[in-house]
């Protein structure tokens, strides 16, 4: 991913020099149970350990000629270790190392998007309290409904986001299988034990079965899982750019001092970042379809996988860890305009009421077709005209033969919209 939606810490397990002290962590472990397993002297894997370095352009360099990643590793890892060389990669093939290091990276990659969420959701939860009485207007298809409350926008999607966390938790546990179990993963030419030994030492599971690759399966259901969580990104900042709206302008980004929304019209404000995070998400989920196709591999394997996830493994795990911080500081710095929320819940003139005149004509013996023909007639009347729909409401003969103006006038309560945020709060955060 290029630098511009990047961060330090996640591009560092991407980088080579990770890569390949990832790969000398697995062959020096593994030398380690060769010799405990008496398979190659002892002095052999005391050896790897003291004399084992790489240089990277070095390797680049054999590469160029041998055409194969890990035997130039392994070549230059030789210059180091001397004749004992000779006992590294013993009974092991190309995957064993590809594919464990893999497993390790997307381990690191998940600890930091686990870190990125655990922030998003400390944000989430203090802006939601916040703004747990704020009441607005909530919107279908576009449309004005029945009131809530900002926080309890917010308690969604931290709901959502809880579960994401859940999802990604998971997702790590199952990609972090490690191989190492020779061609064709038959362990024909290494003991098992060895990849048990590997896999303690790296903070991996072994694979039940890997036929010379560890299945792709495992690899699909991650990639979908960071495209799950892109998704939710996408929702919150599409709710942030609709807000910001001028016709709405109940929530807005923070503007800082100094910035400029346009090189056209020095009045603009606009939700660069929120857009920009709903064009991270797409590059997000671009990852899932390759990942899914990379699942049926030839037979035992081959190799079409390799180019996908040199890939979509740094940007997908890049992009999302900056998506993720991105949001966080929109979310933490996000002004509310609660006066706008206020105003636009009362531009329809109460039709936001409609729903407890229909229930409350009902409850008092009138059919529903007939309540639903009676409300509706005043509404649009109010819609159309601008005016107030309890108004209408007094002045139509059919309704009030039912509903007495005072019982009407208590229909309009707003409280009422908002009297179980306390219980859905805390089904969301556990309050007690």
């Amino acid at each position: 991913m290029i630098p511009r939606y990047s961060r330090p810490e996640m591009t560092a397990i991407w980088a080579p020099e990770n890569k390949f002290r990832i790969w000398f962590e697995i062959e020096a472990h593994a030398c380690d149970a060769q010799a405990a397993l008496g398979v190659i002297p002892k002095e052999a894997a005391e050896t790897v350990w003291a004399r084992g370095k790489f240089e990277i352009d070095r390797i680049d360099e054999i590469e160029r000629e041998t055409r194969h990643d890990v035997i130039a590793f392994l070549t230059n890892l030789a210059e180091h270790v001397g004749p004992e060389a000779r006992f590294v990669h013993q009974g092991m093939t190309s995957s064993d190392v590809l594919d464990t290091c893999l497993a390790v990276q997307l381990a690191q990659a998940s600890d930091i998007l686990l870190a990125d969420l655990d922030e998003l959701l400390a944000v989430l939860e203090r802006r939601a309290r916040e703004h747990k009485d704020t009441v607005c207007i909530g919107r279908s298809h576009g449309i004005h409904a029945e009131p809530t409350t900002f926080g309890l926008k917010l308690a969604g999607h931290y709901a959502e986001f809880a579960r994401n966390r859940r999802r990604l938790e998971a997702a790590r546990a199952e990609i972090a299988t490690c191989a190492i179990s020779g061609a064709v993963g038959t362990f024909a030419n290494i003991d098992p034990e060895v990849e048990a030994h590997v896999a303690e030492k790296m903070g991996l599971q072994v694979e039940p079965v890997s036929t010379q690759v560890i299945p792709r399966d495992r690899h699909a259901a991650f990639f979908a899982t960071l495209a799950v969580i892109a998704s939710s990104v996408e929702r919150l900042a599409t709710e942030i750019r609709h807000l910001q709206r001028t016709e709405l302008r109940e929530a807005e980004e923070y503007f800082a001092p100094g910035q400029k929304g346009s090189s056209a019209m020095p009045h603009k404000r606009n939700p660069v970042l929120t857009e920009n995070l709903s064009g991270l998400a797409r590059m997000v989920r671009a990852a899932v379809i390759p990942a899914l196709e990379n699942v049926a591999l030839w037979h035992e394997r081959d190799i079409s996988h390799s180019s996908v996830e040199r890939m979509i493994g740094p940007d997908a795990t890049v992009t999302l860890d900056f998506a993720l911080a991105r949001l966080t500081g929109v979310v933490d710095k996000l002004v509310v305009y609660p006066e706008a929320m206020r105003a636009n819940l009362d531009r329809l003139g109460g039709l936001h009421n409609s729903q407890r005149v229909l229930l409350a004509l009902t409850q008092k013996g009138m059919s529903r077709e007939d309540a639903y023909e009676a409300v509706q007639r005043n509404a649009m009347q109010a819609w159309e005209n601008g005016a107030s729909f309890l108004d209408f409401l007094k002045s139509d003969g059919a309704i009030t033969g039912v509903l007495s103006a005072a019982e009407l006038e208590d229909l309009f309560d707003l409280a009422y919209h908002s009297r179980h945020v306390d219980t859905i709060f805390a089904r969301v955060f556990g309050d007690g």
